[in-house]
């Protein structure tokens, strides 16, 4: 079996290398969707694939995120402001009995902006194809261009308009998200160098429930993820995250969750009180 990925790989990486200079144009597809597989089966692809899985965290009722990760994006998160693209996420969804596997090149280009390098993320698209296959492209999906200075709307924030949640020595404000409520909200630490760390947290039960009101095919974005780094903590704006994830969204269904930006805010603060 590992042998037939490997020579999957190869032939994909070979095809991939051929376009690795040139960006796409057009609309890109937020998520890389497929048949159902329990969880066990998505950890042992991605491992098998050369992943690390990093944890599984129950998103949804009847949904689990399996966050992933790898050499190269933790290369390209080590630079300057681009932490948040350390991980990957697959949302299988136990209810609807359906795989969406965040596209490595949407969110690549998003987060990494004018450091984005096409053949790095086209590459883990790859790895990710040969394992998962007969993958298609979501309904989902944004012009490649757009992406790097992209916004909901006016006013609204773009990718480098992060909220400063805490500030301290980066073991400080670890230790405060360990320990506050016992750990409970606590799901992963990614060091990505010495100076940055990657960290997932569990927002408040009653605020994660917009992901089911404004549709659960895209629940994969929690948990979310709290950058520490040079001392200070750091989350992405939640209006910039959840229209990023949700790009079909609309003015009126942002409205009826337009409370919950200001809830992440809140919840994600109380650990460094």
């Amino acid at each position: 079996m590992r042998k037939l990925v490997t020579l999957v790989f190869s032939i994909l990486l070979a095809f991939t290398s051929l376009q690795a200079g040139n960006e796409p144009s057009g609309n890109i597809s937020t998520y890389l969707q497929g048949a159902y597989m329990p969880v066990k089966d998505v950890e042992a692809k991605l491992t098998s694939a050369g992943f690390e899985v990093v944890t599984t965290f129950k998103s949804i009722k009847k949904g689990k995120t399996v966050l992933f990760t790898c050499p190269t994006l933790k290369k390209e998160a080590a630079k300057s402001g681009r932490a948040s693209i350390a991980v990957m996420r697959v949302f299988v969804d136990e209810k609807e009995q359906s795989l969406s596997i965040t596209n490595p090149i949407y969110f690549g280009k998003a987060y990494m902006q004018k450091d984005y390098d096409h053949a790095s993320f086209a590459k883990v698209k790859a790895k990710i194809e040969a394992v998962f296959t007969g993958l298609k492209g979501s309904k989902d999906k944004m012009e490649f261009d757009d992406l790097g200075g992209f916004h909901f709307m006016m006013g609204m924030p773009y990718y480098e308009d992060t909220e400063v949640l805490g500030q301290g020595t980066n073991s400080e404000l670890i230790g405060k998200l360990k320990s506050y409520k016992k750990g409970k909200n606590f799901v992963f630490e990614l060091e990505i160098d010495s100076d940055t760390t990657l960290v997932g947290y569990k927002i408040g039960r009653g605020t994660e429930r917009f992901a089911k009101k404004i549709g659960r095919v895209n629940a994969g974005l929690l948990p979310w993820t709290i950058v520490v780094d040079s001392g200070k903590a750091t989350m992405l704006q939640a209006e910039y995250y959840i229209a990023l994830t949700y790009p079909l969204l609309t003015m009126m269904e942002f409205g009826g969750i337009a409370s919950v930006p200001g809830d992440i805010i809140k919840d994600l603060k109380k650990p460094f009180k």
